[in-house]
């Protein structure tokens, strides 16, 4: 039975990560459709992650008030009829609107799937459903891109948000038949807007987390480079097919996959702060290898991925223990602590891939270079959120 919840809010999880990897080999193809350039096209995945980011700010409290079922078979029921629009979208306006739906929907199944596994499971039993959930989702990003590129390639562009339309309306069969609500209605909160917004401002106020939130979002926003850049990188810079999208997305999945093992095999021994260390040493690591390799010679396989394993490899290791820190300041509000989390992170996945990655399409060393400032940034807002707790701890001392 836990193997049978696991793959069902393992898929679930999936979603948002379908509908944003699955579509990137075809964005040339839909510039072309709609006569617009590729920074326009950008704004199709830049859109989606706004909205994405956006609803995962509710989710968790939505569950709370009105159950975990129904708020999946709605969101996934929205999702089913957005990828179906996009499928047929008639012009690029109504393409991007469709996007942004998409995404406000996608979220869900991730939000609400770490609720149901607290409702379900505590402690050491909890931590093992969520690490074996995570290992099954960890296939989505790699595979989706490839699958994307084969079904563009065979059947074109529209293919793809066919897929996901097919995708949702099975995910919707999957909960309504063994999904089970986790969250009886005497467990419920009242859905009282005002006591809702004390509590977001009351964790939008405390600097530490906001430092700690903001240093997870700067640490894969450098990431979210290369991801938004998949499709110029993939086929501009290093001159592959649109089928050709696993040798970007199975090293960073990869890396990520074996980081986060043998980070969790040394999290009983090692202490937090020493994670981090030795986390973030292995990713400045990576970025020195990939600034000099992209400034010393032309990109090509595998050398060029090559350090984007290493560095999600290193992310693995620190930033576990960077989000234990930061949700730790909230024991009463943890789910809430997650959400804004996972905005935060979400949206400077988006700033990142919308904004900054389109100024660095078509060359290499660029996007090395924007990867190791969102390193240092997010190094630097980390040991500036060490500075605000001592400082805190200190004003409470006097």
């Amino acid at each position: 039975m836990h193997r049978l919840l696991t793959v069902v809010l393992a898929c679930l999880g999936m979603v948002g990560a379908l509908a944003i990897d699955a579509y990137l080999p075809s964005m040339p193809a839909i510039g072309r459709a709609f006569a617009v350039g590729p920074v326009a096209v950008q704004q199709t995945l830049s859109v989606f992650l706004f909205a994405f980011a956006f609803m995962m700010l509710f989710y968790g409290t939505l569950s709370d008030s009105f159950g975990r079922r129904p708020v999946i078979l709605a969101a996934m029921s929205v999702y089913t009829l957005t990828s179906l629009g996009a499928a047929c979208a008639p012009s690029f306006g109504a393409l991007l609107a469709l996007r942004a739906l998409q995404g406000m929907s996608a979220g869900a199944g991730m939000v609400i799937g770490q609720a149901i596994v607290q409702d379900r499971f505590a402690g050491a039993q909890a931590q093992k459903m969520m690490s074996h959930i995570m290992m099954v989702f960890g296939l989505a990003p790699a595979v989706a891109p490839v699958l994307g590129g084969w079904l563009y390639v065979s059947f074109g562009w529209r293919s793809v948000f066919l897929f996901l339309a097919l995708f949702g309306a099975a995910m919707i069969a999957l909960a309504w038949h063994l999904l089970p609500e986790s969250l009886p209605p005497e467990k419920r909160h009242a859905f009282h807007p005002v006591a809702i917004g004390r509590n977001y401002l009351k964790v939008l106020g405390h600097p530490q987390f906001l430092l700690l939130a903001l240093s997870v979002g700067l640490a894969f926003g450098g990431l979210s480079l290369y991801i938004g850049s998949a499709a110029n990188f993939v086929m501009e810079i290093l001159h592959q097919p649109e089928t050709a999208f696993g040798w970007l997305f199975i090293p960073l999945i990869s890396g990520s996959v074996i980081g986060a093992a043998w980070g969790g095999r040394h999290a009983a021994k090692w202490t937090p702060a020493r994670s981090k260390w030795t986390g973030y040493a292995i990713m400045g690591a990576a970025a020195a290898l990939n600034v000099g390799y992209t400034a010393l010679f032309a990109p090509a396989l595998p050398w060029a991925v090559l350090p984007l394993f290493v560095y999600t490899f290193g992310l693995s290791v620190a930033m576990p223990a960077v989000q234990v820190m930061a949700l730790a300041l909230f024991p009463d509000n943890r789910g809430l602590g997650s959400s804004m989390l996972s905005f935060v992170q979400m949206m400077a996945f988006a700033l990142m891939s919308g904004l900054v990655a389109p100024l660095l399409f078509g060359s290499a060393f660029k996007l090395a270079c924007g990867l190791a400032v969102g390193l240092v940034l997010s190094l630097l807002s980390w040991r500036m959120s060490v500075r605000s707790r001592s400082e805190a701890a200190s004003a409470v001392v006097g």
